[in-house]
């Protein structure tokens, strides 16, 4: 008989051992801490992660989670709500491309949130991280789930569930139980990111990483769960009509021997280098390799891009795209993204706020941009997510760049160097260089620390 994959999940969690990871994912998931991190002190200033912490703030607990930048202790899945909500905010954590996309970092703040809660050592959360990345992005390797109306975040309460319970030291069982009890209440729609889109676009992640820690939890206690939650008559696959095929064969136990070790997936991940939604980015770097080329963009006359279908229907089809009110809907926009990072020469958080992105120039400018579908990239992805921009001149020329990898991409990785400089960038004006360097220090050395405590409180913001 068939094993459940639930079952084949929760073995797999229970099985996988740090000294199991190769040296390029240990060294990965350094890599994403620090990048995820960076993303989470940027934001926090930010409104709809002020009032996630407001909300958690008002809950404590002795064996809790920090709320990131406090030395407030709040039950572990609040936190990680809380904490989830500013890394993946700004829309520039990492990303995973296939036949759904997700954004795989945003399971770090279940994954810390359960650590500190359980004084885990930093191998245990290296070795959780890795597992959740594994989870998620295998899920969204097997089907895809937004055309039915569903979000990308659905998979990750499964893949939080697991880290945490990986994290809790719970046994087999109660992996699954965990599992199933985040199945089974977990299910996201996608209006989250159609239309003009709300703070939720952004939080979304968040909750379900709170639903996954909070599974755990309630496993952990002695809760069970509905299975089987997958395969099962009122199930997952059934209820959003999907099928994950073979999935559970992915998750063998013991570890299928491959090139690049088990729980390797992280290393077919990528990184962003500019803050906006992954589809925009080689769109970003062909406007402004243009724009080095041109020089002065009030030659420009009309702007055409060509995309692959994901890119297209996800942020460049709704009309809200082309006269963006809000930050969510203008990091979403890959009319306005590309257009002002011709215009400005830049693509950075200045970029995201209503003085630029409401600018009626910039508005009167996106009257002349184009999106066009385009049946060779769209071939092409998820391998590539290539973009094509055309810029038509007031001297009658046009300019064209195409690019397939943006810098960030798995096959165009940044650098330890450029990573830790975008952490810096990021972090520098709310902690100063120092701490900053301090953080990055902290997260290099993981693998040795017994617990998280010294890189919670490294990243404490001081009372005004």
């Amino acid at each position: 008989m068939k094993t459940a994959l639930a079952h084949q999940l929760a073995d797999y969690a229970c099985a996988l051992r740090f000294e199991d990871l190769s040296k390029d994912v240990v060294h990965e998931v350094k890599r994403r801490v620090i990048d995820s991190l960076g993303c989470a002190l940027g934001a926090w200033k930010e409104k709809p992660c002020a009032i996630a912490r407001k909300v958690a703030l008002d809950f404590s607990a002795k064996q809790g989670a920090t709320i990131v930048g406090t030395n407030h202790k709040a039950p572990p899945d609040w936190a990680a709500f809380a904490n989830g909500c500013a890394i993946r905010y700004f829309d520039y954590n990492d990303t995973y491309l296939s036949k759904e996309p997700a954004h795989p970092s945003d399971n770090l703040s279940a994954a810390l949130a359960a650590a500190e809660s359980v004084s885990a050592s930093g191998r245990e959360l290296i070795t959780a991280i890795a597992l959740a990345y594994e989870v998620q992005c295998r899920l969204c390797d097997a089907a895809s789930i937004r055309a039915r109306g569903w979000d990308h975040v659905t998979y990750g309460a499964f893949s939080t569930a697991l880290a945490s319970a990986k994290l809790m030291k719970l046994d087999a069982q109660k992996t699954r139980h965990a599992v199933n009890i985040a199945g089974v209440a977990g299910a996201a729609m996608r209006q989250a990111r159609v239309g003009e889109l709300s703070h939720w676009k952004g939080v979304a992640f968040a909750n379900a990483a709170r639903h996954g820690v909070f599974s755990a939890l309630l496993a952990r206690a002695g809760m069970t769960g509905p299975g089987p939650i997958f395969e099962g008559q009122m199930g997952f696959e059934k209820q959003l009509g999907v099928s994950l095929g073979n999935l559970a064969e992915k998750f063998a136990v013991p570890f299928a021997e491959t090139g690049d070790g088990p729980a390797s997936m992280i290393l077919h991940t990528s990184i962003k280098f500019w803050p906006a939604e992954y589809h925009s980015q080689s769109a970003i770097e062909a406007a402004l390799l243009l724009r080095e080329e041109i020089g002065d963009p009030a030659i420009v006359r009309a702007m055409t891009i060509e995309s692959h279908d994901a890119s297209v229907d996800i942020i460049g089809s709704e009309p809200e795209k082309w006269k963006p009110e809000t930050r969510e809907t203008a990091d979403h926009s890959l009319p306005y993204i590309t257009a002002v990072a011709l215009i400005d020469g830049e693509v950075t958080e200045k970029q995201f706020q209503p003085e630029r992105f409401t600018d009626p120039k910039v508005w009167k400018f996106l009257e002349n941009v184009k999106v066009k579908r385009n049946a060779e990239l769209s071939v092409l992805y998820p391998d590539a997510v290539a973009n094509i921009v055309h810029l038509d001149l007031a001297d009658g020329r046009r300019l064209t760049r195409r690019v397939d990898y943006p810098l960030g991409h798995a096959k165009n990785p940044l650098k330890d160097s450029q990573v830790e400089e975008k952490f810096k960038v990021l972090v520098d004006p709310i902690l100063g260089s120092d701490r900053a360097r301090k953080i990055i220090e902290i997260v290099w050395k993981l693998d040795e620390a017994k617990n998280v405590e010294e890189l919670i409180r490294a990243m404490e913001m001081a009372k005004k």
